[in-house]
């Protein structure tokens, strides 16, 4: 992974939480940079990891850690494709 220096503008306040020399706390941060694109549905979770260097399940792990869902649906849709999950299987569950 090659990197690349990137300058923002942040409150002054907000510097201590962005300039990190701890690994972790680095791919955690890039990781909420990348998160809102994930959202968007602009990039899957699976490039993101591939940008950030980590495996994809571990990027996943870590949004979860950060209670950051994987799936973004609602109740209802969830239920909604319950339903359907059951019509297809022929079972109640």
């Amino acid at each position: 992974m090659t990197l690349t220096k990137v300058e923002i503008d942040v409150p002054e306040e907000i510097v201590p939480y962005t300039v990190l020399k701890d690994k972790d706390a680095q791919i955690t941060r890039n990781a909420m940079l990348v998160y809102p694109y994930i959202k968007k549905g602009v990039m899957s979770h699976g490039k993101a990891a591939e940008m950030l260097g980590i495996r994809k399940v571990d990027l996943i792990t870590l949004y979860g850690k950060l209670s950051l869902p994987y799936f973004d649906e609602t109740e209802e849709e969830f239920e909604e494709d319950l339903t359907v999950l059951k019509k297809l299987r022929g079972a109640t569950i």
